[in-house]
């Protein structure tokens, strides 16, 4: 395989479907508008135009594409999904009390709290004007289902923080939820619209969500190890808002009695002292912690090649490929 290919498959990904994308941003551009709340567009644009790789609508045209769709609903739904996955990090900055987002402040720090959660109000509303727009009730049910998720994996994750009690399943449920839950429906529905047979779009969405699950373990594996210039987050925002990821729930499992103490304080009850983050992070290699948290987005990744396998030969079916392997390539 090509080095640069594997590096940046998002990028051919982005080049093959740059059309349907100019699509795509123009719609959300159109639909962020209002003309009585000015506000509202301007953080919208402060987030959709801040470099992001737009990486679930490209999921949703790649799907189409592939099931050999020549409509231009695709270019609703990912524009759709766009809108979903902005509400939902417009309300996570809140949530989290997050001041960096994709390497620049977040929008409930230039503005205010108030302002984030009711633009992503907005942005949910005109997600679904956008589905129903496709007169597909199935697509409805799909992107509803998966919103109602992304919410409950939230939530989940909000009971689950600070509990040292939580499992690797419990994990895993909230990764489906607040992650994989859009990547699995952002392939589907473009296997959808494209009345692809039912066996292409169980693979899609089978892909999506490995995908999505790969994505976040590397993601939560980079909060431990990762550069924040290069990933656009603090390195230890995780582990400052107590939350139970991946590699510290694999840590605590194989915990001593002095270890399990260490961990109680600073995440069980969030009492951190200047060092803490170095000594989480020595503990997360001394039990390998982190390897296993790699093998394990590996893992996952691989399951998303796999699901590929279902689906016609087609350039970008490799892409889709590449691209699951990019996910966790960072983490190398």
């Amino acid at each position: 395989m090509d080095v640069v290919i594997a590096q940046k498959p998002h990028d051919r990904l982005a080049a093959l479907l740059a059309e349907d994308l100019a699509a795509v941003n123009a719609l959300i551009r159109a639909r962020m508008a209002s003309e009585h709340a000015p506000r509202i567009p301007e953080v919208t644009a402060h987030l959709v135009e801040a470099g992001g790789k737009r990486l679930r609508p490209m999921l949703t045209l790649a799907a189409a594409r592939l099931c050999g769709y020549s409509g231009d609903d695709h270019v609703k739904l990912a524009a759709t999904v766009e809108f979903i996955h902005t509400a939902t990090l417009l309300h996570d900055d809140v949530v989290d009390e997050s001041q960096q987002r994709r390497g620049r402040p977040t929008a409930n720090l230039l503005w205010d709290n108030q302002s984030s959660v009711l633009v992503g109000d907005y942005l949910f509303a005109r997600s679904f004007q956008l589905m129903v727009e496709t007169g597909s009730l199935r697509v409805l049910d799909i992107l509803a289902n998966a919103a109602a998720t992304i919410a409950e994996g939230e939530v989940l994750q909000l009971t689950a923080a600070r509990n040292l009690a939580t499992t690797e399943s419990t994990y895993l449920q909230i990764v489906r939820g607040k992650t994989a839950a859009l990547f699995s429906a952002a392939t589907e529905v473009g296997g959808v619209i494209a009345s692809a047979p039912e066996d292409q779009v169980r693979a899609l969405h089978a892909y999506g969500d490995a995908l999505g699950i790969a994505f976040q373990i590397a993601d939560d594996l980079l909060d431990y190890q990762g550069d924040s210039t290069a990933t656009g987050k603090n390195v230890g925002d995780d582990f400052r808002e107590g939350k139970l990821t991946l590699p510290v729930i694999k840590a605590i499992a194989a915990a001593d009695e002095g270890e399990r103490a260490f961990w109680q304080r600073v995440i069980g009850t969030g009492k951190q002292e200047p060092g803490d983050l170095d000594t989480a992070q020595g503990l997360l290699r001394r039990h390998g912690a982190l390897e296993a948290t790699r093998a394990d987005a590996f893992a996952w990744a691989d399951t998303a090649r796999a699901a590929l396998a279902a689906l016609p030969e087609a350039p970008v079916r490799d892409m889709l490929s590449d691209l699951a392997a990019y996910v966790v390539d960072r983490l190398n």
